[in-house]
């Protein structure tokens, strides 16, 4: 059946307009729930609840100077901040919501997420290397690295998905899953795309691309106003992402009793942004060789192991 033109129309300006406008609340909401679990107020001045602080914030930064340093690489300085929002907006267009709201569905969804992923550690490395700026270098280095590494880790985690739906379409695994979440069956898969998917999106504690005490700020030490602005909502944009398509493989997506479909994905994929917060405020930062190494000696082989466990158990079956 062919959809009106004008339910897409409403499905992507309503994702967008929806993605962009919960990564600035959630700016807001980082800062009042870090607040509460630490015992402290959090933003809390302006507005009911400190709720306009993400008005104040974008009014701040709109009225910046848009500073561009002396001896940048000026077009790329430039284009390094659009290059992370649009690889994270476009990601939102294959992701399947609800039964009814979706941008296009995809046979091949999931790549196009996983290749999107590894488009944006462009945006960080051209920040860092046309900032001419050797912490931002050192930074844009850093996030090359890890990305690339735990991109590795992140789409073997998900081959166990894959084989048990026996699809890369999103809509057509979040179906298969209406015997039962791949939570259980694919633990170990959950465990290491949660933890890759962390180190993806350069959240604490794996945010040593950007780790104020030895790099100033990482990457984006030279960006300011709207620029640096963009980066930040890129991240959180990155986080809504992560925890929405964690929903979609392992918690069944829109799939749950009573409730209406929006309903059960917006409640699961807000419980892993609350997971992402905690985290931040409970542990400590490693070491940048701490982290590649428990990348590759412990991540690579628990995502094989359960590669090899998934298909043996699958043919065993079968």
């Amino acid at each position: 059946m062919t959809v009106p033109i004008w339910i897409t129309l409403l499905n992507i300006f309503g994702i967008l307009a929806a993605a962009v406008l919960l990564a600035a609340l959630l700016t807001w909401g980082e800062r009042r729930l870090l607040g509460l679990w630490q015992d402290r107020p959090g933003p809390n001045r302006v507005g009911p609840f400190g709720l306009l602080q993400v008005v104040a914030d974008m009014i701040k930064l709109f009225f910046k100077e848009d500073f561009v340093p002396r001896f940048a690489d000026v077009p790329v300085f430039i284009l390094a901040p659009a290059v992370v929002m649009a690889t994270m907006l476009l990601s939102f267009a294959v992701l399947p919501i609800s039964p009814t709201i979706g941008v296009i569905d995809l046979n091949i969804g999931l790549l196009f997420i996983l290749a999107m992923s590894s488009m944006a550690v462009y945006s960080v490395i051209l920040g860092g290397y046309a900032s001419n700026n050797k912490y931002a270098l050192l930074g844009g280095l850093r996030a090359a690295a890890q990305t690339v590494s735990y991109e590795v880790f992140m789409g073997l985690s998900l081959m166990g998905v894959v084989m048990l739906s026996g699809s890369f379409n999103l809509r057509e695994i979040v179906s298969a899953q209406q015997d039962g979440w791949y939570l259980l069956p694919q633990f170990v898969g959950f465990v290491v795309f949660f933890i890759a998917g962390i180190a993806e999106s350069h959240r604490l504690p794996f945010d040593l691309p950007e780790a104020e005490h030895e790099l100033t700020a990482g990457f984006h030490t030279e960006y300011s106003g709207m620029k640096f602005g963009i980066f930040f909502v890129g991240e959180y944009l990155s986080v809504i992402l992560i925890s929405a398509l964690i929903t979609t493989l392992f918690l069944g997506g829109w799939l749950g009793p009573w409730l209406p479909p929006l309903v059960w994905f917006s409640l699961k994929t807000a419980f892993l942004v609350l997971l992402f917060i905690l985290l931040r405020a409970a542990l400590p930062r490693p070491r940048y060789d701490q982290l590649m190494q428990f990348g590759w000696k412990v991540m690579l082989p628990l995502s094989l192991l359960n590669l090899l466990v998934t298909a043996g158990a699958l043919l065993w079956i079968g």
